[in-house]
């Protein structure tokens, strides 16, 4: 039994831990929390990550105005949507 996959997912947050000191809100230290989450999973799912965060960045001005957060549920690395479009090629 190996636990390195979690150690590689976990390596950016050790090697960052320097510059998040200063990091002087809880808003902020949330948003990299999520944004760095965002980013593992991506990973995980074997998505061409530059493009997925181009395509998210671009879908979430578009609904800048909803309301309703329900779109959000097309947009994770994990939907059939964004498998189909960034998933990277089989080896």
């Amino acid at each position: 039994m190996s636990n390195n996959l979690a150690e590689q997912a976990i390596r950016p947050f050790t090697l960052g831990r320097k510059n998040w000191v200063t990091t002087s809100s809880t808003h902020g230290a949330e948003a990299s929390a999520v944004l760095y989450s965002l980013i593992e999973t991506a990973k995980a799912n074997k998505l061409r990550l530059p493009d997925y965060i181009e395509y998210l960045l671009a879908e979430l001005v578009n609904h800048a105005d909803d309301t309703k957060r329900d779109f959000l549920v097309d947009l994770l690395p994990w939907s059939d949507k964004v498998q189909e479009q960034f998933r990277l090629p089989q080896k």
